[in-house]
């Protein structure tokens, strides 16, 4: 702390340390995709970056239950959040704008539609189509699309219903009614535990009774890539979940300091925002 004003945190391994981790994975992660090994790599350095990311963020919470951090401080964090959720943002436009790409131009240019028509003498068969159940040439496509109506509705429910629970859970921190932040935020952690075992239900109904894979042409491989990344994001956003309930429980937090807590909302929220938008535009239209 210097004049009282500005706290400059202590040196650290961590960010070193975290680049090693993640340059190991992704190594790994190339050897898998290029040569099909390395396997072996690409999970040490995934455990390697959970482990510093897991004692970072300890260093962090010891320095703000300390008192060390100011409103400086305060101010770097929200930021680096709000940097953080746009940078998600961003992720997953690409894949939306990869989706609307595909069903705007691409298949109506393989069809003979367009500037880009001359593209249908590839497959003069060809008729555009969504969801593409009959990809051309040797690629074999889904045998059916699932109904928007039976468990992708139901997931939509559970993960607006999570976000008002956990709405109430913050709520009841900053009103001071611990009680009611346990509770809630208890049934937020179960919601979102409900909505990935639907949807691993979901991926074995597909695979098994739909045909609906990665391989299954452009309609298989954006299915996945866009629920599957949301998939990983909610695991990632209840693990969060079940970090902020232990320090609940452990009596963290108060009703004017809980900035922890508070970014755990916003990125559940915008994981909620994303699910919408994926049910709309994958299951709906």
């Amino acid at each position: 702390m210097s004049g009282g004003s500005y706290y400059v945190p202590a040196t650290s391994k961590w960010p070193i340390l975290g680049s090693l981790a993640l340059g190991l994975m992704m190594v790994g992660t190339g050897m898998v995709l290029v040569h099909d090994r390395g396997t072996s790599l690409m999970v040490l350095g995934l455990l390697a970056v959970l482990a510093v990311m897991g004692l970072w963020f300890r260093d962090v919470v010891k320095e703000s239950r300390q008192g060390l951090y100011d409103a400086q401080m305060d101010r770097s964090f929200r930021q680096g959040m709000g940097w953080f959720i746009f940078s998600e943002v961003m992720f997953f436009a690409a894949f939306f704008g990869a989706l609307f790409y595909i069903r705007t131009f691409a298949l109506p240019w393989l069809d003979g539609e367009g500037a880009k028509g001359v593209a249908a003498l590839l497959w003069p068969e060809f008729t555009a189509s969504w969801p593409l159940l009959e990809p051309p040439g040797d690629v074999a496509g889904p045998r059916d699309t699932f109904s928007p109506w039976q468990l992708p509705l139901v997931n939509t429910l559970i993960l607006v219903a999570s976000s008002i629970t956990l709405t109430v859970a913050h709520e009841g921190l900053k009103e001071g009614h611990r009680d009611t932040t346990r509770k809630w935020l208890f049934a937020t952690l179960l919601l979102a535990i409900s909505f990935i075992t639907i949807q691993g239900i979901e991926y074995y109904e597909a695979y098994v009774h739909y045909g609906i894979t990665l391989e299954a042409g452009i309609y298989g491989a954006t299915f996945f890539l866009l629920t599957g990344f949301h998939g990983a994001h909610v695991i990632i956003g209840a693990t969060i979940l079940a970090v902020m309930l232990v320090r609940v429980l452990r009596g963290h937090f108060s009703s004017d300091n809980h900035f922890g807590f508070e970014a755990a909302c916003w990125y559940w929220h915008f994981v909620d925002v994303v699910w919408i938008g994926l049910f709309l535009f994958v299951y709906v239209f």
